[in-house]
């Protein structure tokens, strides 16, 4: 058998029609491509490569469109990967419609699907109208070819022809993330960073803020979207988490206010006399810890996202202004009677009546939070009858928002 280089897709067809094997170029590395529902084809690759007979393949597809003729299950989070990343070099890991030969999907229920971001390639796939199963283009355990002379290095003379679209520009192979199940797992990193991909799947994500003083409610609305399965992030708790844990953020709270962190603890009480009434040193403190705060929220979220969560809410008494409103598709403020809130925090903290005033007296009036939120929660009445207004309202705006 002759190996021949060729550049035009439309004979690169005619060899995969006829069953045969072609190399084909893709943004990655160069792919050892058959038709991806012809067994006897696919056999071929398996042979050629020396590839083990329990690894199964991926198919190679023209875009997005095509997911649902060989997919059993479609989930948002797949459509959502492939609109943001194909073509590209993702491989979404999904289950299988029995259609696809057990060859391609080594005995298993799933398949793996991806859409090469390269003109000949995609203009091939366009022409021939099926599949093509299209592992890299090297003998097992040999290092992937970037180029069709590489190809030939390792094939010529044992597949029937080589589609030579120059050099690939990434030379690392498509990230392998499987979606088949929760949470999702990425089963091979690759040319796509994990975190990019966990970004995609937070942009589709809901994620709720939640705001306002003390005593207003704030627990009993986190309450219902807990129900309603969200990740609830506690803006303070992180904080002081990460006062415990990041060194880096320590290091740069001791350097702007010398003595406020002693033996790696951190002095709240000097922390909180340096700031207290100074608003330029409170404007120092919130430039350090608010990024701080927003980079641990943005890993959560991610986690999150990656465990196939759809919802998260975030709490937050500084949520306006500190950035963390920008992660959210919606903003509460939840805001309640003066009396109300008083005798609510009273109960809660063991406080006297004064003591709870000069807390509220401290924070933000309601009619800031009102003004910059998307939405108000108004608790006016009984635990019960605000807990089921936030669901109407939380289950309302999900319909909305998604």
């Amino acid at each position: 058998m002759k190996t021949v280089i060729i550049t035009d897709p439309r004979e690169a067809a005619h060899i995969l029609r006829r069953g045969g094997l072609l190399a084909v170029p893709t943004e990655t590395v160069y792919g050892l491509a058959a038709n991806g529902l012809d067994a006897a084809a696919v056999e071929e690759i398996y042979e050629v490569k020396g590839r083990p007979a329990v690894k199964p393949l991926s198919l190679m597809l023209p875009g997005p469109e095509a997911t649902a003729q060989y997919a059993g299950e479609v989930p948002e989070a797949a459509k959502a990967l492939a609109e943001a990343f194909w073509p590209g070099p993702l491989t979404l890991v999904l289950k299988a419609k029995d259609t696809i030969p057990d060859v391609v999907r080594a005995g298993g229920d799933t398949i793996g699907l991806r859409c090469p971001d390269h003109p000949l390639t995609l203009e091939l796939l366009r022409e021939i109208g099926f599949p093509l199963a299209a592992p890299s283009a090297n003998p097992s355990g040999l290092p992937s070819p970037k180029s069709a002379e590489e190809v030939l290095s390792y094939f010529d003379g044992r597949i029937d022809g080589v589609l030579d679209g120059g050099p690939c520009g990434l030379g690392t192979e498509s990230t392998i993330l499987d979606l088949s199940k929760k949470p999702y797992r990425i089963l091979r990193r690759g040319a796509l960073p994990e975190e990019a991909v966990a970004d995609a799947l937070v942009e589709r994500m809901t994620v709720f803020g939640i705001t306002g003083g003390s005593g207003s409610g704030k627990t009993t609305a986190l309450r219902v979207l807990r129900g309603l399965g969200a990740l609830v992030i506690d803006a303070d708790a992180v904080y002081h988490g990460l006062l415990r844990s990041d060194e880096s953020l320590m290091n740069a709270i001791s350097a702007r206010f010398p003595g406020t962190v002693r033996e790696h603890t951190l002095d709240r009480k000097a922390l909180a006399a340096a700031v207290f009434s100074d608003p330029e040193a409170l404007s120092d403190l919130n430039a350090i810890t608010h990024p701080a705060v927003i980079t641990e929220t943005k890993r959560r979220l991610r986690e999150h996202a990656m465990a196939g969560g759809e919802l998260a809410a975030i709490d937050a008494i500084a949520l306006l202004g500190s950035g963390l409103e920008k992660l959210c598709d919606r903003t509460y403020a939840v805001v309640a009677d003066r009396e109300a809130r008083v005798s609510r925090i009273m109960a809660r903290d063991g406080i006297s009546r004064e003591a709870a005033l000069r807390r509220i007296e401290a924070q933000r009036p309601d009619d800031y939070f009102i003004e910059n939120c998307s939405a108000v929660l108004h608790n006016d009445s009984s635990e019960s009858a605000f807990e089921s207004l936030c669901k109407t309202i939380f289950k309302e705006d999900l319909t909305w928002t998604n």
